[in-house]
């Protein structure tokens, strides 16, 4: 670690060479995701799902059928449902891959094999047949990239600085957001002007970018090599490091009502902006799809402010605690979805709500990512036991697996219930959690400063 501590000590912004590399490569990770995210339901509804395509794809009658079991579902929830899973599993493989690069691999090799992994998803989405398989393939490859890209941003710092990690983690998001920004704009356009095929294949050709970054970067990352044949030789966990893992396990917990109401944007959300929100301009109709950018426009604009905010807050011995920042975040989750329900209010008809109301929603959201989400992976990346950054790093993603799958569920009785309604559940869902948080923070933050103090 000291070589690291000193390459970050040369940096003008204090901060090591690899966390940029890094930062870029998981930025084509989410431009992929987040350009999926926005066109995989409206895809589904508006094409996929007619009768003469989906005929052609393999396993989704099949898979239809299983779902149905509380019987006849319409598109919209199929899709949301879908969607759910889809999104639900690109964060719960993260623990295949963190065990595949601890054991196996080496973190290096396995994002390497998860970028390659996901361009072949990305194209397999040009053809009906292979869809369910696309999917499948978009999955393993997140799953063996993003936590062992975050598990490397850790990595890069020493554990006695919690602020300067925070920070980074930080820069590390704002990096995500620009993808993530970015993907809906990009395949959102071109799958307007070319086809939806199109906008897929974009995700594909720039998921490549992503590996030739990770490879020119590889010099500044932190080295990794798997520990088979180690972990044997290893000391088991302290009585400390065993109290401290339950910890970070409640901690993960804590922040899944946020991660049931926050995602709810990019399915459900993109389908009640096309159905309900008036995106008329005087050049023309906006793409809905264009939505799934706005919380991360929201996270980027908040980005340089709240690292500011946190540094002269961390001057001052003023600087809430992380889990008060994850807390903090929760409960803005909520206050953005209370505008989404304010906005439909009196409304029920197509195009009938201000725009003005989903924008502001939207980009609040992404303030609030970026109080509860890095400042987690923070959390969990510098209070792991030894030997376990990865594979911890994956169970963090845990909290959005259930999260999405959850919100896939619960984003199936949208269109049987009134939007103002449905945005005042998410709300409150996103609230109970932040509540929680907020009530045990000083207990949880206290209990992981003893542990690692021991």
């Amino acid at each position: 670690m000291g070589n690291i501590e000193q390459t970050a000590i040369g940096q003008p912004s204090g901060h090591p060479k690899g966390l940029f590399y890094l930062s870029f490569t998981e930025m084509w990770e989410r431009f992929s995701f987040y350009g999926m995210s926005a066109l995989l339901t409206l895809y589904m509804v508006k094409e996929l799902l007619l009768p003469e395509n989906a005929a052609q794809v393999i396993g989704l009658a099949t898979l239809r059928n299983l779902f149905e079991f509380r019987g006849p579902m319409s598109d919209v929830a199929f899709s949301a449902i879908i969607y759910g899973w889809y999104a639900g599993l690109v964060y719960f493989t993260p623990i295949v891959g963190g065990w595949v690069a601890d054991r196996i691999l080496g973190a290096k090799r396995t994002v390497m094999l998860g970028v390659i992994l996901m361009s072949a998803g990305h194209l397999a989405m040009s053809f009906y047949a292979s869809f369910l398989f696309a999917l499948l393939l978009l999955i393993l490859g997140s799953g063996f990239l993003k936590g062992n890209i975050s598990a490397q941003v850790g990595a890069l710092y020493p554990q006695s600085d919690e602020s300067m990690r925070s920070r980074g983690f930080t820069i590390f998001s704002t990096g995500i957001c620009i993808g993530a920004a970015s993907g809906p704009l990009v395949t959102g356009l071109v799958a307007a002007v070319y086809g939806w095929h199109a906008g897929f294949a974009v995700a594909a050709v720039l998921m490549l970018v992503a590996l030739l970054a990770y490879i020119l970067g590889q010099r500044h990352l932190p080295d990794d090599r798997p520990l088979a044949g180690k972990r044997e030789k290893s000391a088991p966990m302290t009585k400390a490091e065993r109290k401290r893992l339950w910890i970070l396990l409640l901690i993960i917990a804590l922040t899944i009502p946020a991660e049931i109401a926050y995602p709810m944007v990019w399915s459900i959300g993109i389908l009640w902006v096309d159905q309900y929100v008036n995106l008329a301009t005087s050049l023309g109709e906006v793409p809905s799809s264009w939505f799934a950018s706005m919380d991360s426009i929201g996270a980027i604009l908040a980005a340089p402010a709240l690292v500011m905010f946190w540094a002269w807050q961390a001057k001052r011995g003023i600087e809430p605690s992380s889990v008060t920042k994850v807390g903090i975040g929760s409960a803005i989750i909520a206050f953005a979805a209370l505008l989404f329900a304010y906005g439909n209010m009196g409304h029920s008809g197509p195009d009938s709500v201000n725009a003005g109301w989903a924008i502001a929603g939207w980009l609040i959201m992404g303030l609030a990512w970026m109080y509860y989400w890095p400042t987690t992976l923070a959390i969990v990346s510098r209070a792991a036991p030894a030997g376990m950054a990865s594979i911890l790093m994956g169970v963090a993603f845990l909290s959005p697996f259930i999260g999405h799958v959850l919100a896939g569920w619960i984003g199936s009785y949208f269109d049987q219930m009134h939007p103002s309604v449905f945005w005042a559940m998410d709300a409150a869902i996103a609230l109970a959690g932040g509540i929680l948080i907020l009530l045990f923070r000083k207990r949880l933050q206290a209990a992981l400063e003893s542990d690692l103090a021991s």
